[in-house]
């Protein structure tokens, strides 16, 4: 299914209007809390909000968004969409917890409305201003949620506020340059990218290069250099590397090698939603811990994705597929051309250079670790490629993996991955160190008092790093 282009609605169509009101009526109620007490203007205690919510959420939107791309779609798309959902329901949470700082909104919400109701509607009108198609699902979805919450004044409340959260991103995004026809113009000389086979498709979704950032101030705020030279010792070298351990048959893998590579060959965006619900649950983050993670690797993911494009659009370096069966045009003595050459996965139909699996790995894994406060994550992350799950403990160990992966899949040479990977670190950075950031004032602007942040910041030298 071809993916919708934005409604440019203000989330106030009448059928909109008619279902909140229908949702609004149901008899709810109560499910047990999943966290501690917190206090509310009258100083009672009431129940914690249930992070489940925010998980749940999650994955629904994961489910919403491959279905209308295609779970193996080979665009970063994915990446987009789940940072904008993510913001919105973050700031739906964090207006009414009051422990973070919102994403590029001053609105707060009440303190005594529902987080959980204000999450799941941030939610669903996001996914449904974008996902039109999918509409009937997410209304399903968005009934069974609010029958979990009880009924009351704190059910409206978070529901309008959680309205306001999702209206905000949507308006926030209009004319960001997503769809926009950007062509792709040149000429296939040597080492300048051109479609490769199977299917020799054309460069697909070049607007993400050009499309306004999440976080950065710019798509080429964190580009590399150039890649290297076709001259070069060191292009040589990715060559040479390329060809023999990421060739589909006869290759020097290991068969752990050649598992690492398929293992990594799927959708990354996916594995990294579950492995982060995984977390939250297992680590019983609260619901504003839970959405702050969210949507800080989120956005940061997305800004990895369209900072890739940018690289890949403005250097248009090609593929191992095509430098290897071509290496005999590129005027560098120490490769040798092996025309009926394939790799052992895939090329995806857009440049190499940058990696945009290395750039998001490494942007959400040095997000997640500053979110968190340690870069032993704790990962147990699901490849659909190969059905299987392993344990990441730390995510130096996670970007390695993913800068060999790429060579060992024999779709990017090592400098692609290694450039792409500390982009990506850069751009966790500037997350860091400008979104998402604990409240510094001892008193809140609202009656329910902030909770200080449960872990300190990391200096630089501890949050994860890129290979050598």
């Amino acid at each position: 299914m071809r993916l919708n282009r934005p409604v440019p609605s203000r989330l106030s169509r009448p059928g909109a209007r008619a279902a909140v009101g229908i949702l609004a009526t149901l008899a709810l109620v109560a499910v047990p809390a999943a966290a501690g007490p917190t206090a509310v203007a009258d100083d009672r205690r009431a129940p914690a909000a249930d992070a489940s919510a925010v998980r749940h959420w999650n994955a629904v939107a994961t489910q919403t968004i491959s279905a209308s791309l295609g779970a193996m779609h080979p665009s970063g798309q994915v990446a987009l969409w789940h940072g904008l959902v993510s913001a919105a329901v973050h700031n739906a949470v964090a207006g009414i917890e009051g422990r973070y700082a919102l994403y590029k909104w001053k609105a707060r919400g009440p303190a005594t409305a529902s987080p959980e109701a204000a999450a799941v509607t941030a939610a669903h009108r996001t996914l449904v201003a974008w996902f039109p198609a999918s509409q009937t699902r997410l209304d399903a979805e968005y009934t069974a949620s609010l029958a979990r919450i009880p009924d009351g004044a704190a059910e409206r409340q978070g529901i309008a506020y959680g309205e306001r959260a999702a209206e905000h991103i949507v308006r926030l995004r209009e004319g960001d340059g997503r769809f926009e026809p950007v062509e792709y113009t040149a000429a296939p000389e040597p080492g300048v990218w051109r479609p490769t086979p199977p299917a020799h498709q054309p460069y697909l979704d070049v607007w993400l290069g050009t499309v306004r950032p999440l976080l950065l101030t710019s798509p080429d705020q964190v580009r590399p250099g150039p890649p290297p030279a076709l001259t070069s010792a060191r292009y040589a070298r990715d060559v040479n590397e390329v060809k023999t351990m990421g060739v589909k048959g006869g290759s020097g893998r290991t068969a752990h090698q050649t598992e690492t590579a398929l293992f990594f060959g799927g959708n990354l965006l996916v594995q990294f939603q579950t492995a982060f619900r995984d977390h939250a649950a297992r680590h019983r983050l609260g619901i504003a811990d839970t959405a702050r993670l969210f949507a800080a690797v989120n956005t940061s993911a997305a800004d990895a994705v369209i900072a890739s494009w940018d690289s890949k659009l403005h250097y248009g370096f090609w593929r191992p597929i095509s430098a290897v069966q071509l290496a005999d045009t590129d005027g560098n003595p120490a490769t040798d051309a092996v025309p009926g050459w394939q790799p052992l996965l895939v090329t995806p139909p857009h440049p190499d250079y940058v990696s945009g699996h290395a750039a998001v790995a490494a942007a959400v894994l040095r997000t997640a670790a500053g979110v968190l406060g340690t870069a032993r994550l704790d990962l147990y992350v699901r490849s659909e490629a190969t059905s299987t799950t392993r344990h990441y403990a730390h995510a130096d160990r996670f970007n390695q993996d993913m800068v060999d992966a790429r060579v060992w899949g024999g779709i990017h040479f090592r400098s692609a991955d290694l450039a792409g990977c500390h982009a990506g670190n850069r751009i966790g950075d500037w997350a860091l160190g400008h979104y998402f950031q604990p409240l510094r004032t001892s008193g809140p602007p609202m009656s329910r008092p902030a909770r200080p942040a449960h872990t300190p910041p990391l200096s630089r030298a501890a949050l994860p790093k890129c290979p050598r």
